[in-house]
């Protein structure tokens, strides 16, 4: 093993992790604790774990398939405003669950652009909710994320296999067989396991789109065993399944995604010369992406604006609370990432950065009915709602996070590691003046989107039925459950511009002055 330059301490790391771990195991058992002995899984349970799992599948295999046409169009041509596509390619990422649903319900729903037009058409109509609504919001949010996966393999081939194809006369079918197929090969899977593992821990699609007997994800039965029916039992055996798969899944996702991160540029396209015939194909490709991500969100923006003034006062409130939630996740989850960066930087392991998986594998809604639980003898746990989800966003979003900042860390003490030790700097004068500063445009990034994903988070807040302590999206999901459209699509433009506002600042912040 080579010789670290510097040493990082890995006890504050090492510490961060514990506590980590020990809310999401505290929680668990918490819940098993007031499980029933002998209490067994019900027929609903069963088809809630298999639509699961089916409906993570075929959302993984939907999105790579529509992903792989839009990536390669994008890797070989150049065109005007490629570079602000490719931006909008992260938008999805970033964006409230419940503002795109209700984007998606806008256009394909029952009185949608999309169905207005069958109709006048003469043509039947088409549903969204169930299994096909939850697949087509999946595909919505993680294709554009496929699409960046796949476009970074392809940015990976160097030019120069390109111009000896060129040279010896290649055509596209065999350029494919030769370079591209073998890089799907490698890039896909891991794609594949990524988004399936995200899928599985899916809520809000299925609480708004979703939902029935036949459309049910152990997620949301979750929910509906502790809200509506306070069947901690059941509740605590979906949560172990739940652990159980999506553990799976993101150790799967883990091993296959190992160097690719969620930033870069990926500005230039790669020179090619055997596009020529292909033209019409890559403009439709990125045509229809464009126009899948776009409409959506502009006809909420188009809906939403008349809905502005007749927003009630909660809404407003509902949004400072949200914002103060999601500046107290964002300096939870900067607290706990940094010592553990440092830690997997230092120890070299893989192992180590398996930690912040935990994020993908726990169900946000288990750690919260756990916290409830725990809570409940010392206290009103609806006092400790909003710290409660403030707390599990922050562990929700360590993964994205420390996938952002430990390459940037062991690039810059791989860098700079050995002058700082010449130099006599460790401890915090080596964070202060080395770490730091060079990771400040990731930190900026991390917290952007920690931001963005807290204030859009219809999760652990849905537990808590208290009308003085709500979050926006769950003010605004209320607004759509007694039909009040109108003022729902306000509260929606108000939650689009709140999550890529405090994205904005981080990011700007972030990237304002730094030598990137």
């Amino acid at each position: 093993m080579v010789e670290r330059p510097v040493q990082l301490s890995k006890w504050p790391g090492t510490i961060a992790a514990f506590v980590i771990v020990a809310v999401v195991l505290g929680a668990l058992a918490a819940v098993l604790s007031r499980a029933e002995a002998g209490q067994g899984f019900a027929p609903s349970d069963w088809a809630a774990v298999r639509f699961t799992v089916w409906q993570a599948f075929l959302s993984a295999v939907l999105s790579v398939f529509f992903a792989i046409p839009v990536a390669r169009a994008l890797a070989r041509r150049s065109f005007r405003g490629r570079s602000a596509l490719i931006t909008l390619l992260g938008a999805p990422f970033i964006l409230p669950v419940v503002v795109a649903v209700m984007g998606l319900l806008v256009v394909f729903g029952r009185n949608g652009f999309v169905n207005d037009g069958l109709a006048a058409l003469g043509l039947p109509q088409i549903g969204i909710y169930g299994l096909h609504g939850v697949l087509l919001a999946h595909v919505f949010f993680n294709m554009p994320l496929a699409t960046r996966l796949l476009l970074q393999g392809w940015h990976d081939i160097p030019t120069e296999r390109f111009r000896l194809a060129a040279s010896l006369g290649f055509s596209g079918r065999d350029i494919f067989r030769v370079l591209e197929r073998p890089m799907l090969l490698r890039v896909v899977p891991g794609a594949l396991a990524i988004i399936f593992a995200i899928c599985l821990t899916s809520f809000a699609v299925a609480l708004t789109i979703g939902g029935g007997p036949k459309a049910t994800t152990v997620e949301l039965a979750i929910y509906e065993a502790f809200r509506f029916d306070f069947d901690l039992g059941r509740a605590a055996m979906l949560s172990i399944v739940q652990i159980l798969i999506a553990g799976v899944a993101a150790m799967v996702a883990f091993k296959l995604v190992r160097d690719t991160g969620f930033a870069g540029g990926l500005d230039r396209p790669v020179q090619r010369w055997d596009d020529a015939g292909s033209k019409w194909f890559d403009a439709s490709a990125i045509t229809i992406a464009a126009l899948f991500l776009i409409v959506p969100m502009g006809a909420v923006v188009l809906r939403g604006l008349g809905g502005l003034f007749e927003m009630p006062n909660s809404v407003y409130s509902a949004g400072f609370t949200s914002i103060w939630v999601a500046l107290l996740s964002t300096a939870v989850l900067m607290t706990v990432a940094l010592p553990i960066a440092a830690m997997i930087v230092q120890s070299g392991k893989p192992w180590s950065e398996a930690i912040g998986f935990i994020g993908l594998t726990a169900s946000p809604l288990m750690i919260g009915t756990g916290l409830f639980i725990l809570i409940n003898p010392w206290a009103n746990p609806t006092s400790f709602a909003l710290i409660v989800t403030a707390g599990v966003n922050s562990i929700l979003a360590l993964p994205f996070a420390l996938r952002i900042i430990v390459p940037s860390m062991r690039e810059t003490v791989q860098t700079y590691g050995r002058l700082a030790a010449s130099l006599g700097i460790g401890g915090w004068a080596l964070w202060r003046l080395v770490l730091l500063p060079r990771l400040r445009p990731q930190l900026g990034f991390a917290a952007g989107l920690a931001a963005a994903f807290s204030i859009g988070d219809l999760g652990v807040i849905a537990l808590f039925d208290d009308p003085d302590r709500t979050t926006l999206p769950l003010q605004m999901y209320r607004l759509m459950g007694s039909y009040q459209n109108t003022a729902a699509a306000g509260a929606a433009v108000l939650l689009l511009v709140l999550a890529f506002g405090v994205f904005w600042l981080f990011d700007t912040w972030g990237r304002y002055g730094a030598d990137t």
